[in-house]
Order: structure tokens, then C-alpha cells, then sequence
């Protein structure tokens, strides 16, 4: 992934497991979501301020290749890196790494734009900046 890269640790709670005893895929969604949250305040970028300036960021797709399993007490960072794709589309690639022994557990490509206040896509230029 690029210098210009975000990385976010976790580790699994008991909880997030299934009966066999890994992380339930529908989990891993939730640590890319909040990592790309966590990026784009890094960035200056608060989610819950675009919203309330009616600019809704939107996920249109997402692609996630599982690699290998967490469990319980594992830690592990998710590296987050944001790219323009299109003139009103931009892709976070993201990867979920085990701390342990570096393994590569998941890949996810996750493309999104932005709804203004009429639920048309556009780009707004706040998002535009951080993608120059």
C-alpha cells in the first residue's frame, strides 16, 4: 500500500467470534468502516459534520477477499488508503494485517461517492482536495 496510508489497530473480542471460534465475516465490515471514519478525520474530514452539511458519504460497492481468519484476542491493524477512480467515485483499498506474524488476513477494495441534499452523486470539494 501507499506512504500516504492510514493504520488503525484492534484487537478481537470474544464476542465478534462465531461457533468457530474466528471473526464472523459480517465483523470484518465493521473495522474497515471504522477505520475509514478514523482516516478521514485524520485527514480533517469529520463524518458527522459532512452529514449535518447534508454531504452523505455513501458506500456503492464492495469488494473483500478473505485471506486467513482472526480469533479472539488476536491484534491486527487495518491500513486504509483513499484514491480517486472516477469523476464522482472514490476507492478506499484497504487491508486487515495480524500483528503477530504479519499475516495478511483480508483485502478490501470499497468504492464510494458522496449524495448531496437532492440524493444525486456528486463530489464535494472537501473530498476532492484530500484526492489531489
Amino acid at each position: 500500500m501507499s506512504e500516504s496510508q492510514h493504520c488503525q489497530s484492534f484487537e478481537v473480542r470474544d464476542y465478534e467470534c462465531d461457533m468457530q471460534g474466528v471473526v464472523n465475516n459480517a465483523i470484518y465490515q465493521h473495522y474497515l468502516e471504522h477505520s475509514r471514519h478514523e482516516f478521514l478525520k485524520n485527514l480533517g474530514l469529520d463524518f458527522a459534520e459532512l452529514t449535518r452539511a447534508r454531504i452523505n458519504l455513501v458506500v456503492i460497492r464492495a469488494e473483500l477477499d478473505y485471506r486467513r481468519s482472526l480469533v479472539s484476542g488476536d491484534r491486527f491493524a487495518v491500513l486504509t488508503r483513499m484514491e480517486r477512480i472516477s469523476k464522482l467515485r472514490f476507492a478506499f483499498r484497504q487491508q486487515i494485517v495480524r500483528d503477530s506474524d504479519g499475516a495478511l488476513i483480508l483485502e478490501g477494495l470499497i468504492i464510494g461517492t458522496a449524495l448531496n441534499e437532492r440524493n444525486r452523486p456528486f463530489l464535494p470539494a472537501e473530498i476532492d482536495a484530500v484526492l489531489c
